[in-house]
């Protein structure tokens, strides 16, 4: 009996100490895939250099991310290496990318164009989702601790296939500073 009490007392202790714990680590655990689960919104925060599928108001899934070799500010002509800022949408895929797989993302938008023309530059385009390539996958997760791109978003080859079934064509993205 004194042991069972024993053990018991020992349970609650621990499950008393871990509770904190997992109950913080909930708000931030993707919602579990369920089979056809879709994205509707992809939102980068490029400060903390994160990319978050949402489904509706839940959290899919976040991805630590790579940007361009430029990374504060917007986007504003080619060849600036900076990611840009603002709501585009997801618009088309390429299977066959230099960078394993990709995700176009809908930059320059017709302010994004009167903004460089009025530079007399051209707005640059090619900003996309990708994965690292056969270049720089022996980095792993390693590869989003500096910002390596032109301008586009990198993730791991894995997360890029994970992402690819996860977010449709015509998916908003908000890219925030």
């Amino acid at each position: 009996m004194f042991m069972v009490r024993s053990i018991n007392m020992t349970v609650a202790f621990l499950a008393f100490l871990l509770t904190p714990l997992l109950v913080a680590q909930a708000g931030t655990d993707p919602i579990v895939l369920v089979r056809g689960t879709q994205a509707d919104y992809v939102l980068v925060k490029k400060s903390s250099k994160e990319l978050t599928l949402f489904s509706g108001t839940d959290i899919i899934k976040t991805y630590k991310i790579a940007l361009g070799k430029n990374p504060v500010g917007h986007k504003v002509k080619e060849g600036d290496q900076k990611t840009p800022e603002g709501m585009y949408f997801i618009d088309t895929r390429y299977a066959n990318s230099k960078y394993h797989l990709a995700l176009h993302i809908s930059y320059p938008d017709a302010i994004d164009v009167q903004k460089a023309r009025s530079l007399g530059s051209p707005p640059g385009g090619g900003i996309m989702i990708h994965g690292t390539g056969d270049e720089y996958e022996w980095m792993g997760k390693l590869h989003a601790s500096i910002n390596w791109t032109d301008g586009c978003i990198a993730v791991t080859n894995k997360e890029i296939e994970e992402i690819w079934q996860l977010v449709p064509d015509g998916t908003l993205i908000e890219i925030r500073p």
